[in-house]
């Protein structure tokens, strides 16, 4: 795999940093949606479900952009030590087009194959 030019990483860079700051802000804004549902409210039995699942949801998309601030943190480090572009696993290069796609991947696309496999 060809190594990255200067040039791809650092527009891969900025993509990071907007991807950090887009995270950021959906954290802040989904933040509502994770507060406990009062179960005393005055709502039908139907409706306290449904804000229920609603809570769920906002929680798990919550962590998912956490882990995915985390990952772009982690990525973002890795350029400053040279070592952005390498999978963490085999230290082949990860690759242009799957970096484009995902800049904050840490694994090629066959270390990661493996590990969803298991």
């Amino acid at each position: 795999m060809d190594a990255l030019t200067p040039d791809q990483v650092e527009e891969l860079r900025k993509e990071l940093v907007a991807l950090r700051r887009e995270l950021a802000r959906d954290l802040d804004s989904s933040l509502e949606g994770t507060r406990p549902v009062e179960l005393d409210a005055p709502i039908g039995r139907l409706s306290r479900m449904d804000a229920l699942q609603q809570q769920s949801m906002a929680q798990a998309t919550r962590q998912a952009a956490a882990m995915r601030t985390k990952l772009a943190e982690t990525a973002l480090r890795r350029m400053e030590t040279d070592e952005y572009g390498l999978c963490l696993e085999c230290e082949d290069g990860i690759g242009y087009a799957r970096l484009k796609a995902r800049p904050e991947a840490l694994l090629c696309v066959s270390c990661q194959e493996t590990r969803e496999s298991r």
